[in-house]
């Protein structure tokens, strides 16, 4: 079974200011600021929504599809998926273009200015998911907005069972389309402060917006998460991490489990509680693509944490 990942592919360049960013802005002076920061430490990590969500999938034994543009500046990545044996046959290239790219700067206290550069990933909608015929599950995450709308849609056309994941990409929608794409879906995905946002705009509470899909999860950090299906609300705890070094892709670890449990039949209960397991492996490395468990390490994990794992 292949699931087809629409998404984006980026870099994540991430640089260390070794000082405070409070000590060279002057408050009374921000109208017309102008700094410069020197950041000795710098590395560039393979990320992006549909990069990460492949990822993890492919360390459970899944059959991931990326679906996604990139740049001219791809052919790292692209020599990086080659080597994963994660196919790129639905990977377009967009001459003219650079991959998308955020330019993250940290201070000594954890404060962070991003800038983000979504270049070859706003022609996403170049991409057509009925050209996926193999995929047999899918999901919409974070893209250029009239990507993710067209993706959707085809994907309900052609009766492929589907999450939405907006992540980043919920400012992008009105009440009016976020509710579209709930009635398109099969399943959907937010964390606590996406999900509050979708109610506010929607002006419907989370349970109603629930009962459009078969199955609603909302992510909770350290409280762990909820998944509302089938008329009641299982409530799956956060599984302890051996190492809490960078949040960066934990989200999109979570959704590989959820996506491998999806496939393979898995009831609910057990299917969060991959997802679960899953984002405690990713928080403890740096990066959203450095852990490199077995299929057999994540088991343990899942064995340690709940009991006998499903497979």
């Amino acid at each position: 079974m292949s699931t087809l990942i629409c998404g984006s592919i980026a870099y994540d360049n991430i640089m260390v200011f070794h000082d405070r960013f409070k000590n060279h802005i002057l408050p009374e002076q921000i109208h017309i600021l102008n700094v410069a920061f020197l950041v000795p430490e710098m590395r560039r990590e393979f990320g992006g929504c549909a990069g990460n969500i492949a990822y993890n999938l492919k360390l459970l034994g899944g059959k991931p599809l990326i679906m996604a543009t990139v740049g001219e500046d791809a052919e790292p990545y692209l020599r990086r998926l080659d080597a994963l044996d994660i196919p790129r046959t639905y990977v377009r290239q967009i001459e003219g273009s650079f991959t998308a790219q955020a330019f993250i700067t940290t201070d000594l206290d954890d404060n962070q200015i991003t800038a983000f550069h979504p270049g070859a990933m706003t022609h996403s909608h170049a991409n057509r998911t009925t050209d996926a015929r193999e995929a047999t599950l899918a999901i919409v995450a974070p893209d250029g907005r009239d990507g993710m709308l067209q993706h959707a849609r085809d994907l309900a056309a052609s009766k492929v069972p589907f999450f939405f994941d907006p992540g980043q990409g919920m400012p992008m929608f009105s009440g009016e389309e976020l509710l579209q794409f709930l009635d398109l879906c099969d399943y959907a995905c937010f964390n606590d402060y996406e999900a509050k946002m979708a109610c506010d705009r929607t002006g419907l509470p989370l349970e109603a917006l629930a009962a459009r899909v078969k199955a609603l999860i909302v992510t909770l950090g350290p409280a762990g998460s909820h998944i509302y299906a089938d008329g009641k609300r299982l409530e799956i705890p956060c599984v302890e991490a051996d190492d809490v070094v960078d949040p960066t892709g934990c989200g999109d670890a979570y959704r590989s489990g959820l996506l491998y449990g999806i496939a393979e039949g898995w009831a609910w209960e057990d299917t969060g509680r991959l997802a679960a397991v899953m984002g405690a492996i990713k928080i403890a490395h740096r990066g959203g693509q450095n852990h490199r468990p077995t299929r057999d390490e994540i088991a343990a994990r899942y064995t340690k944490a709940f009991g006998k794992a499903p497979w």
